[in-house]
């Protein structure tokens, strides 16, 4: 051998294959990974829905305090103590609710003669409709739909549900009263408690912490106030409507309409619906189409023109994950799941989106090309 001979490498070792190493083995450790993640957040969902009587009036209360952040922020920058702030803000709350309700109930008391005059005439006009059908409905079918309704008010079926209904109403007192008391300490002390909660965060966490809080507190604000805005845009042009056109019940039925556009996409469409049926009822066939164009209407010039600028940046979502949360708040949570389903959703998005920065979202999800449009 020469002087500047060098001796050749050894070979990299081949690596040892096995079951777990090849192509199917990967596949298959990836799979064992994903069902130990579903089953951990199906055993996390699981014990979230035990705890529902807790946690619901708790996340109710996280979202009306965000929506009161920038109130109770104006009054500390003022000077005002944050117990007195807090005691104004729920007594303005209180009031602005009690005269809703005494507006619906003097609404109820002063129509509601005139409304059973509607409905008695408007059921006597569907009667005769029917009777005009090409298919006749004779009056033993109607005795047999009302045994059968009558059969089941009598039965124990019906009994049980209506003590799972007192059961239910229980529950709903109960987290109403847990729910207040949460929103009065959520906002007289809540960068209090936020600060007590991130003590256990220090340098490059502790800023993700607080940016993570700071991104829900705006996120649901925004949506919180943002939904306000539209449900009572809906609330007001589908409720003029309904008063030129004197169907009875208007001002309740506007209420309708704004509590239920808190569901996003069917909300106001199914309060729609239940002011046609009314309309139906006691003004005829030919005022219910009127509303019911009214509601398209309505929901086209919200969906088209308000919805955008009001809520473009509180809730940057795809109408289809929309869709997807509602339904798995639906399933999950039935009505109060549907209403909270969408917030969640937009709070975990806007989590992402500040993972790593104000404008850095977390690696996975940063944006490598152009969407197309």
């Amino acid at each position: 051998m020469g002087l500047f001979s060098r001796t050749p490498p050894p070979a990299p070792a081949r690596p040892l294959r096995t079951l777990w190493t090849d192509g199917f083995g990967s596949i298959a450790t990836r799979c064992v990974q994903i069902i130990a993640v579903l089953a951990v957040v199906g055993v996390a969902v699981y014990g979230l829905m035990q705890l529902s009587l807790v946690l619901i009036p708790v996340i109710l209360a996280l979202i009306f305090a965000s929506a009161f952040n920038p109130l109770m922020s104006f009054m500390r920058r003022k000077g005002v103590p944050s117990l007195l702030g807090t005691i104004i803000a729920l007594l303005g709350s209180l009031a602005i609710i009690a005269a809703v309700v005494w507006l619906i109930v003097w609404t109820v008391r002063s129509q509601w003669d005139e409304l059973i005059d509607s409905a008695n005439n408007g059921i006597s006009q569907l009667q005769t409709y029917f009777e005009h059908l090409p298919f006749s409905i004779d009056q033993e079918q109607i005795d047999s739909v009302r045994d059968t309704v009558v059969d089941f008010v009598t039965s124990s079926q019906f009994g049980s549900g209506a003590i799972a209904g007192v059961s239910a109403t229980a529950s709903f007192f109960t987290g109403l009263v847990l729910m207040m008391v949460v929103l009065f300490f959520f906002l007289k002390d809540g960068p209090a408690i936020w600060e007590f909660v991130l003590r256990p965060f220090e340098g490059e966490h502790y800023e993700r912490a607080r940016r993570i809080g700071d991104k829900t507190v705006s996120t649901l604000g925004g949506y919180a106030r943002g939904t306000s805005i539209v449900a009572a845009a809906d609330a007001i042009g589908i409720g003029i409507g309904l008063a030129i056109l004197q169907v009875p019940l208007a001002i309740p039925l506007a209420v309708i309409v704004f509590l239920t556009a808190f569901i996003p996409i069917v909300g106001a469409t199914l309060a729609g619906i239940l002011a046609a049926l009314v309309a139906l009822v006691t003004n005829g066939p030919l005022a219910a189409v009127i509303v019911i164009a009214i509601v398209v209407l309505v929901n086209q010039l919200e969906g088209n023109f308000l919805q955008p600028v009001v809520m473009g940046r509180s809730l940057k979502l795809h109408a289809l994950v929309i869709l997807l949360a509602l339904t798995v708040g639906t399933i999950l949570g039935n009505i109060v799941g549907a209403v909270l389903a969408v917030p969640i959703a937009a709070v975990a998005w806007g989590i992402v989106t500040v993972w790593n920065g104000e404008d850095e979202p977390a690696k996975p999800f940063k944006q490598k090309r152009p969407e197309v449009a």
